[in-house]
């Protein structure tokens, strides 16, 4: 089934779903688009309504939450710091009085910390990325990249799977996105960053290993050049290349929508232009974005 119809016939209505850093970029889109298909869609977060947010960038929890009931799904926003795992607990504890003995059926790790404090150019230490391991702050790219990135989405997982195995016993196929930065295995232009994307492809292999009996399935996608708030704000002269946040968003909803291909392609890092193909869907503008290549 292909994105339009899954759009059209809601068939995602009856889903749970939960979208970390989901207040802006690409974990916005993809929640927009699951609410589109007619999810409910969790969205736990740091950044609120009327209060400051990361590098003072637009976007925050309830503003996502309520784009998404518009859209015919069900937006729930859930203040959550994900680097504190007391936090991450809480929160899942929220979602499960929520859901109850319905589980969550998907999962979409996509919160990063490791782009906090760059403006495109140089961090606030005046580094730059790409810049030689040696010369850069290790615990100022291992506290953004691993411990908001990696170790975040280990927290999610821990906490949602519990309640995706509750989901499963009623026979839903469910599905774990991890997000990642990808260029078919090539190097990605800098040491920490590198390390870290690595670690988050190889989530959907363990977690596929783990999950595989119960029938839940685990993908890292990768988007391709995509138009966040930060890209946008870098004010760049050409983004004809880019794509919106939410082309990433339709490849997770036809995924959803299609177990038994997202089982085919478990523990599998791709990117989200490959699934585009299978399903025969297009970008906001009508473009088929071709997967991003160094």
């Amino acid at each position: 089934m292909n994105w339009t119809i899954v759009a059209s016939q809601k068939l995602l209505k009856g889903k749970n779903a939960v979208v970390t850093g989901a207040s802006r970029g690409v974990g916005k889109g993809i929640a927009l688009v699951l609410g589109e298909a007619g999810a409910t869609v969790f969205i736990p977060g740091r950044s609120k309504k009327n209060s400051t947010t990361s590098d003072n960038m637009p976007g925050n929890i309830d503003d996502t939450a309520e784009e998404i009931t518009k859209r015919g799904g069900l937006g729930i926003p859930i203040y959550c710091d994900h680097s504190d795992e007391g936090s991450v607990r809480d929160a899942f504890k929220k979602i499960s009085g929520e859901v109850r003995l319905n589980g969550i059926d998907i999962l979409v790790n996509n919160v990063w910390g490791g782009y906090e404090g760059y403006d495109g150019e140089k961090r606030t230490d005046g580094t730059k990325f790409g810049q030689k391991f040696w010369e850069q702050n290790v615990n100022g790219r291992w506290e953004g990249m691993f411990e908001r990135g990696v170790r975040a989405h280990m927290y999610s997982s821990i906490y949602a799977a519990p309640l995706m195995l509750e989901a499963a016993k009623k026979g839903t196929k469910g599905l774990i996105i991890n997000t990642t930065a990808w260029a078919f295995d090539k190097y990605i232009g800098d040491f920490y960053y590198d390390i870290a994307k690595a670690a988050v492809n190889r989530l959907a292999v363990a977690q596929s290993e783990d999950l595989k009996e119960f029938g839940i399935s685990a993908i890292t996608l990768a988007p391709g050049w995509t138009r966040t708030e930060r890209v946008l704000a870098a004010n760049l002269p050409d983004l004809t290349p880019t794509e919106s946040p939410e082309y990433i968003g339709r490849a997770v909803a036809c995924l959803a929508a299609n177990p038994e291909v997202a089982a085919g392609w478990a523990g599998r890092t791709m990117p989200a232009a490959e699934v585009a193909e299978r399903f025969d869907f297009t970008d906001i503008d009508g473009r088929r974005m071709p997967a991003f290549k160094m």
